[in-house]
C-alpha cells in the first residue's frame, strides 16, 4: 500500500507540471484573450475617438477663424459704409457751397454787367465838357502866346478824366480861294494838335480833327472883326456821360 501511495504521489508530481501547464493555457485562452481583445478593441475606439476629436478641433479652429474673418470683414464694411456717409455729406456740404457761391457770383457778375453796360453806354454817350477857340492872324497857322494860353486854360481842365476826347476843327475868313482856305484851316488845326499832344501830352487816339476853309463862319466876313473871329480854330472837349460835369465853359482869345 506505501509503495502503492509512493508510485501514485510520484507519478503525480511528474504530471503536476503538465496538468498545470494545461490549466494555465486553458485560462488564457478563456480569459486572458478576451481581456486582451477588449483592451485592444477600447484602444481602438479611444484612438478613434481621439481623432474624432482632434478633427472636431480642428474644425472648430477652421469655423472660429471663419467667424473672426467674417467679424473682421464686417467691422471693415461698417467702417468703409461710415466713411462713404461721411464722403457724401461733405459732397453735398461742398456742393451746397459750390451752389451758393455760383449763385453769388452769378449776382456779382450781374451786377458788374449792369454796371459796365451802364459804362460803355456812357463812354458811347460822349457830353460836350469845355468849348474854347484859338484866333490867328492873317494868313498865318503858327501858335502865339494867346493862343498858347488859351489852349492851356481849356485842356487843364479835363485831361485828368479818364474818358474823353478832343475835337478840333479848323477855319478861315473868306478871303483868298477855297482851295488855299481849306490847306490853311487844316495847318491851323495841326498847330493846335501838336501843342496838344508835345505839351500837354494827349494821345492822337483821343483828337479828331479837320479842316473846314472858309465855311460855318461865326462872322460876318464883310468886317474886319468879322473876319478875325472867322479865322479859327474851335477846340471841343468832350467827356463821357459817366464824367461830364453839369456846366459847359466856353472862352475866346
Amino acid at each position: 500500500m506505501n509503495s502503492l501511495f509512493r508510485t501514485t504521489s510520484i507519478a503525480a508530481l511528474a504530471l503536476a507540471p503538465f496538468i498545470t501547464g494545461c490549466a494555465t493555457k486553458k485560462y488564457v485562452k478563456t480569459t486572458v484573450t478576451p481581456i486582451n481583445q477588449k483592451v485592444g478593441e477600447l484602444d481602438a475606439t479611444t484612438q478613434a475617438q481621439a481623432k474624432s476629436i482632434e478633427e472636431a478641433e480642428r474644425g472648430i479652429a477652421r469655423a472660429d477663424e471663419r467667424a473672426q474673418g467674417a467679424e473682421g470683414k464686417a467691422d471693415a464694411a461698417q467702417k468703409d459704409a461710415t466713411l462713404a456717409r461721411k464722403e457724401a455729406a461733405d459732397g453735398r456740404a461742398l456742393a451746397e457751397q459750390g451752389l451758393t457761391r455760383a449763385d453769388q457770383l452769378g449776382k456779382d457778375m450781374n451786377a458788374m454787367n449792369s454796371t459796365m453796360n451802364t459804362r460803355f453806354e456812357n463812354m458811347q454817350n460822349f457830353k460836350l465838357a469845355n468849348t474854347d477857340q484859338v484866333l490867328f492872324r492873317i494868313n498865318q497857322s503858327e501858335l502865339d502866346k494867346d493862343g498858347m494860353a488859351s489852349i492851356d486854360n481849356s485842356i487843364g481842365k479835363v485831361t485828368e478824366k479818364k474818358n474823353y476826347v478832343v475835337e478840333i476843327q479848323g477855319f478861315t475868313d473868306s478871303t483868298g480861294n477855297k482851295a488855299a482856305n481849306i490847306e490853311l484851316s487844316k495847318k491851323r488845326a495841326d498847330a493846335v494838335v501838336r501843342y496838344l499832344t508835345t505839351k500837354h501830352n494827349i494821345p492822337l487816339h483821343r483828337i479828331f480833327v479837320a479842316g473846314y476853309g472858309a465855311e460855318n463862319g461865326v462872322a460876318d466876313n464883310k468886317t474886319r472883326d468879322g473876319r478875325k473871329q472867322n479865322r479859327r480854330v474851335e477846340m471841343k472837349v468832350f467827356v463821357s456821360a459817366d464824367q461830364a460835369g453839369t456846366q459847359t465853359t466856353a472862352s475866346a482869345n
